[in-house]
């Protein structure tokens, strides 16, 4: 496609996630449309393109939502094309809406300890006295801390407003501690005094850490202050991948894919 941004790969660094000629149809509609990517340690990444893009089924095929109609995908060289979300979750990959609603009656605190528990590998004991788990305890509150939420750690998490429980999202995959961080439009239907919090929170991961962090976000503000690269999709193909300057300066993704927005970055 003429007007294409390609990102410079770096054969030395090997990817810790990459898809090989992704693709997924739905009857005769390709959602997804043989999309090979890889993504680098460190880095964060916002995936974009219009309405109906593939964006979020992109996110489906790498988390194990749905199924691949063919192509693969690759987790630190191993593929995990046939694994189940479960497994995925285990080997690395955290998505952040799977674990919204793990425990719903009980508290936030309990949300986020059980999560460092099954990453312990103690198992989900839901009967287990909280005394015998200190060390899990304190780390659920300091990660309850760090997300602004230990004020609210005895609250049933089936009563926190929205943007808590967007935080609580965020909390729960600093617990489960994966290698990749999936964030589907963290800040949608959040009050303009919530979102910053949010955003405020992946920053803070990207800063802190080496893990590899997708974004799905419409907000091109947003992508500008965190992204290090932007690949583009429409109809369901990679339309664009590089850095950000780069990429919103292309004539065809400003034309063809993310409209007069840009303009307003």
């Amino acid at each position: 496609m003429r007007g294409i941004v390609q990102a410079d790969v770096d054969p030395m660094t090997p990817p810790i996630l990459s898809t090989s000629d992704l693709t997924v149809r739905f009857g005769g509609h390709v959602a997804v449309d043989a999309v090979t990517c890889a993504f680098n340690a460190g880095e964060l990444t916002a995936i974009v393109g219009p309405n109906g893009a593939g964006k979020t089924t992109y996110f489906n095929l790498i988390s194990g939502q749905i199924p691949a109609t063919s192509g693969s995908v690759f987790l630190r060289g191993q593929e995990i094309t046939g694994r189940s979300v479960a497994q995925r979750t285990r080997a690395g990959i955290g998505r952040a809406f799977q674990l919204t609603s793990l425990f719903p009656n009980l508290s936030v605190l309990e949300n986020v300890r059980l999560v460092a528990q099954s990453k312990a590998d103690q198992g989900f004991n839901l009967w287990s006295m909280a005394s015998k788990h200190t060390e899990l305890t304190q780390a659920a509150e300091q990660i309850l801390s760090r997300v602004r939420l230990l004020d609210q750690a005895a609250q049933v998490v089936s009563e926190l407003s929205h943007g808590d429980q967007r935080k609580l999202e965020v909390a729960l995959l600093i617990a489960l501690g994966p290698a990749v961080y999936m964030f589907d439009e963290p800040t949608a239907g959040m009050s303009v005094d919530e979102a910053p919090v949010v955003l405020d929170l992946i920053a803070d991961l990207k800063a802190h850490s080496d893990r590899t962090i997708l974004l799905v976000e419409h907000k091109m503000d947003v992508i500008a202050k965190l992204a290090d690269r932007i690949i583009v999709l429409h109809n369901g193909a990679l339309a664009a991948d590089g850095d950000p300057a780069t990429v919103m300066a292309s004539d065809v993704v400003q034309e063809a894919y993310m409209g007069r927005e840009l303009e307003d970055v």
